[in-house]
């Protein structure tokens, strides 16, 4: 999907009003708002001036998300028409960004204060201490705003320790990824099991800066927590 394409959804999304889910204890707003100031410039221009509201039933809005208007993918065509997912992606690539109007808590039961951060992708570490955390190994990592000023790539271990430090925390801020693996043009809000409010998107992609015929299905969890102590 091209970006106009994209933005022709969000718009139809706005027009439509607010996406309820399940029991309409949240919902899902498109608006037409510019990405955040706080953000340095070389991130805000690969945004789109569309967001995404998490909003109750009345309206208030608890946090505005913020897309990449196409991800860089390593993949050759027949992969893209086959079917993408996140490991099509390198770790640390930025996804977008996120603003927070009150103090949140991330999937690991962080507290989060309110502001803006960007979104990079990050990969579970495979060891012992990790085991059972989480349903899938796939992240946002936050990090502040002030602190993520360049779009490239992060070595792992120093995004681990800019997502822990914009919290004030030893363990990096994170929001779990479901998989998305029939992803729509529409963005919608689910709700899986426990608890966890989901936001189903679908994300231009490019090959090396050449816009693909297919998408990435992204599975944000804006609410949701792990279950391990």
């Amino acid at each position: 999907m091209t970006c106009i394409t994209r933005l022709v959804a969000l718009g139809l999304l706005l027009s439509a009003g607010t996406v309820f889910a399940a029991d309409a204890k949240y919902a899902l707003k498109a608006a037409t708002t510019p990405a955040p100031k706080e953000l340095a410039e070389p991130i805000r221009t690969l945004l789109g001036d569309q967001s995404l509201q998490l909003t109750d039933n009345k309206g208030a809005v608890f946090c505005e998300v913020w897309l990449r208007k196409q991800l860089p993918v390593r993949a050759t065509p027949a992969q893209v028409k086959n079917g993408l997912s996140y490991r099509d992606l390198e770790e640390s690539t930025l996804l977008g960004a996120v603003r927070f109007d009150q103090q949140w808590t991330d999937y690991r039961k962080h507290k989060i204060k309110p502001g803006v951060y960007t979104l990079r992708l990050g990969f579970q570490p495979m060891d012992g201490d990790h085991m059972g955390t989480a349903p899938y190994s796939e992240f946002c990592l936050l990090i502040s705003a002030n602190a993520d000023t360049k779009p490239e790539l992060i070595e792992t271990k120093r995004l681990q320790e800019m997502s822990a430090k914009s919290i004030g925390g030893s363990h990096p801020a994170v929001l779990l990824l479901f998989p998305n693996d029939k992803p729509v043009d529409k963005p919608s809000l689910v709700q899986k099991e426990n608890d966890h409010w989901v936001a189903m998107l679908k994300e231009p992609v490019a090959i090396q800066g050449q816009p693909a015929p297919a998408g990435l299905g992204i599975g944000l969890t804006l609410v949701g927590h792990t279950s391990a102590e």
